[in-house]
């Protein structure tokens, strides 16, 4: 820990993002953070650990912790994850609670919320509105309503309510104001200029998935995950051309999914170590040789050998 000279009132501390299943939080995880530290995709249930995103400014340090969402567990995997969301809720000093102001408010909502406020010592709960880029006023104006009601109905207290949209940055910063708003005084966890804790070999596990969940049927999302199989500089290279190897397995549950995954002729896998590639290069700063192969781990999701193997 690093204690910021001479700043006094300098606060830190943790926020948990929550939501159903594709409300937005790695989004506005990574627009907060101001550079990719979560993986994004249109499909629902992409996260899959809680993912740090560290925002350091001169008045505070704000670490943001975006969780799986919650949902009704089909696998041992959904039942680990859930886990993992409980656990994290009892570690951090503030809950914000992501609805986006495209959906009505639902029985989802309402679940999670209830689940929070039966904790027994709840953190601080803020509400935040994503996604408003995609609605008009008039709308935007009924759904915080429609937030602001669960307040009497399952008897919780909103710290605020603020809508954003992390696509624009439309209050992206207001959001980061609140948060900072909610901590105690405190020390700095980490170093300033660090956007997460995150090991490399899990980002980039992570940005090889994101790649692979694009283009791939509505059933396949949740079979897919990533193996680093091995990752290391490349030897005898000059130091100023550097090369990162990477070889790494893309898994999956079913021998069916193999070609689906493979493609026509390496087609759809080509286009996967493309994309993650570019986007690898970027993250890391390096020049990247990757290197993909798919794997059969039969039912990995409800395997609770394949899951320890995979990290859950």
């Amino acid at each position: 820990m690093t204690d910021p000279a001479g700043d006094s009132g300098f606060r830190s501390g943790f926020v948990c993002f929550v939501g159903r299943p594709n409300a937005g939080k790695s989004t506005l995880t990574n627009a907060l953070v101001g550079s990719k530290v979560a993986i994004t995709s249109s499909k629902p249930q992409t996260t899959r650990h809680a993912v740090r995103g560290i925002i350091s400014r001169p008045d505070a340090q704000l670490v943001i912790i975006d969780t799986p969402g919650l949902s009704k567990p089909r696998s041992l995997l959904q039942e680990r994850l859930n886990d993992l969301v409980y656990t994290t809720w009892g570690e951090v000093d503030v809950i914000a609670v992501l609805f986006p102001s495209n959906q009505h408010v639902g029985p989802g909502d309402e679940y999670l919320v209830g689940e929070i406020a039966s904790l027994s010592s709840p953190p601080k709960l803020v509400a935040i509105a994503s996604k408003t880029d995609l609605v008009s006023p008039q709308r935007l104006a009924k759904h915080l309503l429609e937030i602001d009601a669960l307040q009497d109905r399952l008897q919780v207290r909103w710290e605020h309510i603020v809508p954003c949209s992390a696509v624009n940055g439309e209050q992206v910063e207001l959001v980061a104001d609140v948060l900072v708003s909610l901590l105690d005084e405190g020390p700095a966890y980490y170093p300033d200029g660090e956007t997460t804790d995150e090991p490399a070999e899990t980002l980039v596990a992570e940005l090889i998935r994101e790649a692979a969940l694009e283009g791939v049927r509505d059933e396949l999302p949740h079979s897919i995950a990533v193996e680093v199989d091995e990752m290391g500089l490349r030897e005898g290279r000059p130091e100023d051309r550097p090369l990162l190897d990477i070889y790494a397995s893309l898994v999956v549950e079913r021998d069916s999914q193999k070609p689906i995954m493979i493609g026509r002729g390496g087609e759809h896998i080509k286009q996967v170590g493309t994309a993650a590639r570019r986007q690898i290069t970027a993250l890391l700063g390096t020049p990247v040789h990757l290197d993909l192969k798919v794997k059969v781990l039969k039912d990995w999701q409800r395997d609770p050998k394949h899951l320890n193997r995979l990290g859950f």
